[in-house]
């Protein structure tokens, strides 16, 4: 079995990075289970493990291999035991999250990926604080958001909700879709193009399976019932796999995410109205509270801004700051890994010097 690999995305920026390590080959990792990854190379789809000096060198779980990822592995076939994946090429895009838990560590939900399809369904999933999350992870990501609401035949106030989102999603195509009666699928399908990568991001039970499986024309991921209780969907999705679609292009199918903490994010793209508006009040330092010339209390009084748009800005606002400052103390514990702390650093330093005097 030949694959093609320009059927699963390389590049000719790709193969020149590859070429660099004699001896290994490329392939994409298609499938994670925690430590345990599927790649596709020239050879077809094979096991693989990351190699031991790889996970030493990572300072963080997001330098691990995700699905998305362009690797070098030592073999492409696995009859002699699992691949070893020796390097992780540098990525295009990547969609990460703070890991669920009290770990202050990222997780990678999708690497190298064209765009990215927020999910979320049009009955009592619907939550317009959780897609500004979603967008203020997209829009770092490297990659670009569309919003796609499913569900669309059990929605009986569709207009309304299409003006919510219009006010948080400015710059984002949004999309709606049923999978009951086909609706919406043509303009799903029209977003991906040969050769470009999507991911599938949103709640348990959102639909995003359902989807991928109309993509594929067959039902090759489980899918599970609406539940009478809530109007939700079950969980099926257990794991992220990467699937090329039969008219081009290829999809990322991830789990539902229950949480979707801060990382990484661009507030300035999910709030540019909110931030817009606070640029025009009276002091630089306002903190739009009770402050004279504050523009965003009076854009709250006039309704051009509501004050729960306002309260979700300001709460990603901490957590990025809180990310921020967890971002510096791993850059400082890299630094310390690699050259040994600044002491050895000053160290090296001195004996550099006096080289330099005893020529």
């Amino acid at each position: 079995m030949t694959v093609n690999l320009n059927d699963y995305g390389l590049s000719e920026r790709l193969v020149r990075e590859a070429a660099v390590y004699e001896g290994l080959y490329l392939a994409r990792v298609s499938e994670q289970h925690r430590d345990l990854y599927k790649v596709i190379g020239e050879g077809g789809e094979i096991q693989a493990r990351s190699s031991g000096k790889l996970g030493h060198a990572a300072a963080d779980p997001t330098e691990f291999p995700a699905v998305g990822d362009w690797v070098m592995v030592d073999r492409l076939e696995d009859r002699g035991g699992s691949a070893v994946i020796h390097h992780v090429l540098p990525r295009q895009s990547a969609l990460i999250r703070q890991s669920a838990g009290r770990e202050s560590t990222g997780q990678i939900i999708a690497a190298n990926i064209d765009t990215i399809f927020i999910c979320m369904s049009l009955n009592e999933d619907f939550n317009l604080r959780r897609l500004e999350r979603y967008l203020t992870i997209a829009w770092d990501s490297g990659a670009s958001p569309v919003a796609v609401l499913t569900k669309a035949d059990l929605c009986t106030d569709l207009s309304e909700k299409l003006s919510e989102i219009a006010v948080v999603s400015v710059g984002v195509p949004v999309l709606t879709c049923s999978a009951q009666d086909g609706s919406g699928f043509d303009e799903l399908r029209s977003q991906i193009k040969p050769g470009e990568t999507v991911a599938f991001v949103g709640s348990s039970g959102v639909g995003k399976s359902t989807l991928i499986n109309r993509l594929l024309g067959q039902d090759r991921l489980a899918t599970g019932d609406i539940r009478e209780a809530d109007g939700r969907g079950r969980h099926t999705t257990t794991h992220r796999q990467l699937l090329r679609l039969p008219d081009g292009g290829i999809v990322i199918d991830t789990p539902g995410m229950r949480e979707l903490q801060l990382y990484t994010g661009d507030l300035s793209r999910t709030f540019e109205d909110v931030e817009e508006i606070a640029a025009l009040c009276r002091f630089a330092d306002c903190s739009h509270r009770a402050e004279p010339g504050c523009a965003v209390q009076e854009a709250i009084r006039s309704g051009k801004l509501s004050k729960e748009r306002l309260d979700s800005y300001e709460k990603l606002q901490r957590e990025a700051k809180y990310a921020e400052l967890r971002g510096r103390q791993r850059e400082n514990e890299k630094f310390r890994r690699m050259m040994g702390g600044k002491n050895a650093v000053k160290q090296r330093r001195k004996q550099e010097r006096a080289r330099g005097r005893g020529r």
